[in-house]
């Protein structure tokens, strides 16, 4: 966290964030390192609920462009879930309960008590782009889930949610642009 304040101060002073352009040229000029430092952005509010997903999701969409920013975006938010997963397989409840509250976390083991229903619903809210994925990563991780079934759901479901946050950040600027133009 000290790093990224630092970072961003000293970002801000070169004025990496004085406009769109100045930003996409810094981004542009650090080769490979930019992708994987986002890439790494992604994976840490996976596992550390700091920053929303989607906002997030729509920076990697914006900084990158809708193809390279979805595949970066995937490409973290795999690795972050899949760390989430083995987490909460290691260090159980108690791991789970400092990033989540009690209530949230009773809320979703309540679907947990059928594993076969709950590998539905974990599936099917993995794709559903308001689901809290990060969330059922966890629980899925204390679930008798197997990680091969869990991978699969994640590798497969995944670029649907990514697809619809992207696709909607250029749709919906596209739309805004024309609305304030007219």
């Amino acid at each position: 966290m000290v790093a990224i304040v630092f970072v961003t101060i000293y970002w801000y002073r070169i004025g990496v964030f004085h406009d769109l352009a100045s930003l996409h040229a810094y981004i542009n000029s650090t080769g490979l390192i930019g992708p994987l430092i986002f890439i790494l952005i992604q994976v840490v509010q996976v596992v550390i609920p700091i920053i929303p997903g989607g906002v997030s999701t729509a920076a990697g969409v914006i900084l990158f462009g809708p193809w390279q920013g979805f595949l970066y975006n995937y490409i973290g938010i795999v690795i972050g879930s899949f760390i989430n997963f083995f987490l909460a397989r290691n260090y159980g409840k108690p791991f789970i309960l400092h990033i989540v509250s009690e209530k949230v976390f009773d809320k979703y083991m309540a679907y947990a008590k059928n594993q076969q229903k709950f590998d539905t619903f974990f599936a099917i809210a993995i794709v559903a782009p308001v689901a809290p994925d990060d969330v059922l990563c966890l629980i899925a991780g204390l679930t008798h889930m197997k990680f091969k079934f869990f991978a699969w759901v994640i590798i497969l479901g995944k670029p649907i949610t990514i697809a619809v946050y992207s696709m909607s950040l250029v749709f919906g600027a596209h739309w805004l642009l024309h609305l304030f133009h007219r």
